[in-house]
């Protein structure tokens, strides 16, 4: 009984942790935009988003992240056999990225912080949709347990990823026509 309340909670910490990764980009995004308005509107709404921000890195999204490892090493003590399968090991693989995402955005966070934009909220638009990528091909790979099942979500992903920039791309134009 107490293997699946470990595993409820590592689901539950992931789920949190999704959530921090996916909103604090969007709130890079603000950030950075908000350094290119006037002087009398940065200095308004930039300490409000660094506050927003703040808040949400170290008080959802960082513990998220480690409540999550824990969790998952937990799980994975009770079923070291899956540790044998090419499917946990490809899974791991994505876990790994996820945790490099997090800390490039740790980053990202630690600049605009700092008032240092070396993003455009373009590109930041982009970077977001690489959790979407990993969050998709890590599900698959649990839920699936085949890496060939994999091999066709990838396909599927990479047309998603696809549609997510022409996506990205019509909405910037969209925009740019509106702010005209």
């Amino acid at each position: 009984m107490a293997f699946e309340y470990i595993k409820a909670l590592h689901i539950i910490f992931i789920v949190t942790w999704f959530a921090g990764l996916f909103y604090i980009v969007r709130l890079f995004i603000y950030q950075v935009e908000a350094l290119e308005k006037p002087e009398s509107e940065k200095k308004i709404l930039s300490p409000y988003l660094n506050l927003m921000a703040n808040r949400l890195w170290y008080i959802i999204t960082w513990p998220s992240a480690i409540l999550t490892l824990i969790f998952g090493f937990w799980v994975l003590y009770y079923r070291w056999g899956y540790m044998q399968l090419g499917f946990m090991h490809a899974k791991l693989g994505f876990v790994l990225l996820l945790y490099i995402y997090h800390f490039v955005c740790h980053k990202i966070f630690k600049d605009l912080q700092n008032g240092k934009a070396k993003w455009t909220s373009t590109q930041l638009r982009i970077w977001n949709e690489v959790a979407t990528i990993l969050l998709f091909a890590i599900v698959f790979l649990i839920v699936l347990k085949s890496l060939m099942s994999v091999v066709w979500g990838i396909v599927g992903l990479v047309a998603l990823s696809l549609l997510m920039m022409l996506g990205i791309k019509w909405y910037k134009k969209k925009r740019e026509k509106e702010s005209l």
